[in-house]
């Protein structure tokens, strides 16, 4: 079947192949809507076999997603829908991407926490008493979502009446669109909890069908999605991140995270993200290839051609 690129975002390419697409995982790594210049192997593998793993469950709990064929080791086909900005969407469209990325939270970690901190969101925001000091690495008295731009050249985050306008999901649709994303953590959560795992947060992209009815699309549960702790470690006070969160703490000690919302907050050239280093290169590849295995309870063998 003739292959035409579609599109070829930061770690991931899509193919046209008429009435579905063929996604392929490189192993590119990005953070901070940064490509960094540095290759991790087997890091587009292990995401699409996580991907694929998810969306699999999905459809065995009566969840709509576009997924259709694994093609080994790093490609997935599956359904296309259209991507139509947010000024043409309308409450007839169909077979559309819905244009948010919905974000949830289990633990105080990452953003979050440094909005607390920062005092941009407080302890009763997140079902917490008033007055409550958070902690890092606490557990949320509920799951948190929250909605950010998903077409945008930087995310931005979303009240619920700006969702609202931006997606033209009435009130009935983005409440089922949430039910879904927190039937999903829900299961990822039981899931690897069983292997180690704790799931702190992650984000998730819909669409509507032909139906307008919600679907899954693209993959979640995987280490650039999702943030994982290390289960054993977190009973002992550490959080060790099992994901690529262990990437962007790297940036945020040398300083470039700083560097680079500075830039963006004032409006300047943002500052070019720097290679990683060796030892860096391997601990990330090992942590895609530990998680994978986690998550799947397979251990982790190279797949072979399609």
């Amino acid at each position: 079947m003739e292959r035409k690129l579609l599109m070829k975002g930061k770690v991931k390419a899509a193919y046209d192949l008429g009435e579905s697409l063929e996604f392929r995982f490189s192993d590119n790594i990005s953070v901070f809507d940064k490509v960094i210049p540095s290759i991790i192997p087997y890091k587009g593998e292990t995401l699409c076999r996580e991907g694929v793993y998810w969306l699999k469950r999905a459809e065995k709990m009566g969840i709509k997603t576009h997924f259709e064929e694994y093609i080994p080791p790093n490609g997935m086909r599956v359904k296309k829908v259209d991507i139509i900005q947010p000024e043409d969407l309308s409450r007839q469209s169909r077979r559309c991407l819905i244009p948010l990325e919905f974000i949830c939270r289990w633990y105080v970690a990452g953003s979050l926490y440094d909005r607390i901190k920062e005092g941009q969101v407080l302890a009763q925001d997140v079902g917490f008493n008033s007055g409550h000091k958070v902690i890092y690495g606490e557990q949320l008295p509920d799951p948190f979502i929250e909605v950010s731009t998903k077409l945008e050249k930087t995310d931005r985050l979303l009240n619920r009446e700006e969702a609202l306008e931006i997606s033209s999901l009435s009130p009935a649709e983005f409440e089922a669109a949430r039910e879904v994303v927190l039937k999903i953590d829900e299961d990822i959560g039981r899931n690897v909890a069983s292997r180690g795992l704790i799931h702190v947060d992650g984000k998730k992209e819909l669409a509507l069908d032909e139906e307008r009815q919600i679907m899954v699309v693209d993959v979640y549960g995987t280490a650039d999605e999702d943030r994982f702790w290390d289960k054993d470690r977190y009973g002992e006070g550490e959080f060790v991140d099992l994901s690529k969160e262990y990437v962007r703490q790297y940036y945020r000690q040398i300083g470039y995270k700083d560097q680079l919302y500075a830039a963006r907050a004032a409006g300047t050239d943002e500052p070019d993200i720097p290679a990683l280093p060796e030892d860096v290169i391997r601990n990330t590849r090992d942590i895609y290839v530990k998680l994978f295995e986690m998550i799947t309870g397979q251990k982790f063998e190279p797949a072979p051609l399609a």
